[in-house]
């Protein structure tokens, strides 16, 4: 090799040395990175264009809406000569309404004799509760005030499985507090004394979240947060699964309370799980099998028996669990309701009278 050429590779070879070495002080020493203005020049548009995902946008729609609710209220003590015992709840709540009207969990609620709530932007007033609805853990609250933050709402949004969502409240009065996670699966039944089909998802949920908003990535409200299954069920075990009443079912509930004052069900009496049979197409549908008739329910004196295969309600084929519920429990009671059955092989037809849903019982399926 001629002597201009070593002379060349040996520059080249330096500077490429010096270049590692520039890059390896700047990496080690960050001070030194920050006012260099070469290393700037070199990563500017790197650092121009990082774009972190962040769903603060979400939480600014969403979080002015969601409040902190505290109660006071008195328990019976049987332990005690049924004395009576002051109690204190924490929870939150999520303002659906610019006429002052608030969802809630109705076990945040239960027994309170009064109930203070406490916007974020630190206005305090004490709430109405208007009503309550223990089969779907939601209570309405009413606050006489203007220009009240109401949290993003989409009547047509359903939940599914994998979407991303948010859960919003004020967990052991820490204060406003958000966290993540996705749906884990919709439609879940028969979790407590209630029939509502739960949201569930891995959103974290302790004690004062009840009663706040799930939000979707978007800020719209999916659900009222209601429970933590490791609670309900004592199993310490349990972990990253949580439960919100959907949004539309929560509206649904809030409408009847502000009209009515409380929620009228229709029952039929009976008890049932879905299953799936091959229609004559070939394709399968879903029907309810009846596993209990309640001794002298509507369905009992109407003539259902254990095993009857349920295939259509009201003139409409059985399409799944949660329709047959919502389609029942919305027939006011009074109502002569023909349901048509397969027993033994055989189609038959049997007309019932609706019932209101007493406290005591409720109609569920497995």
């Amino acid at each position: 090799m001629s002597k201009p050429a070593s002379y060349l590779q040996f520059i080249i070879n330096t500077l490429a040395m010096t270049l590692i070495i520039v890059v390896i002080l700047f990496s080690l020493f960050p001070d030194i990175r920050e006012n260099n203005k070469l290393w700037q020049s070199m990563f500017a548009n790197e650092i121009k264009h990082r774009k972190p995902i962040s769903f603060a946008q979400a939480v600014a729609r969403a979080a002015p809406a969601v409040v902190n609710i505290y109660t006071q209220g008195f328990e019976i003590d049987q332990r005690f000569y049924n004395r009576k015992r002051a109690i204190r709840t924490l929870g939150s709540g999520v303002i659906v309404s610019s006429h002052g009207y608030i969802l809630t969990a109705e076990h945040v609620v239960k027994n309170a004799e009064q109930i203070l709530v406490a916007l974020q932007d630190g206005r305090q007033f004490e709430a109405q509760l208007i009503g309550s609805d223990p089969y779907t853990d939601l209570a309405v609250l009413y606050v006489q005030n203007e220009n009240l933050p109401v949290a993003p709402i989409d009547p047509n949004l359903t939940s599914q499985a994998g979407d991303l969502v948010l859960a919003i409240g004020n967990p052991y009065n820490l204060g406003q507090t958000i966290t993540q996670g996705i749906v884990s699966a919709t439609g879940r039944s028969g979790l407590s004394s209630n029939y509502a089909d739960f949201i569930q998802m891995d959103a974290a949920i302790n004690d004062g979240n009840s009663g706040g908003a799930l939000v979707d990535s978007d800020g719209f409200l999916v659900g009222i947060n209601s429970f933590n299954y490791a609670s309900a069920r004592r199993n310490n075990q349990a972990q990253g699964i949580f439960f919100a009443v959907p949004a539309k079912l929560a509206l649904t509930i809030l409408n009847k309370i502000v009209t009515d004052g409380r929620v009228v069900r229709g029952y039929l009496g009976i008890s049932g799980k879905e299953i799936h049979i091959q229609s004559k197409n070939g394709a399968l549908a879903p029907v309810i099998v009846v596993t209990m008739v309640e001794p002298g329910g509507p369905a009992d004196q109407a003539g259902f028996k254990i095993n009857d295969i349920i295939i259509e309600i009201d003139g409409e084929m059985v399409s799944g669990r949660t329709k047959t519920l919502d389609l029942i429990a919305e027939t006011k009671p009074g109502v002569k309701m023909p349901v048509t059955i397969i027993r033994n092989g055989a189609r038959k037809t049997l007309t019932v009278t609706v019932l209101e849903l007493p406290n005591q019982f409720l109609l569920h399926t497995n």
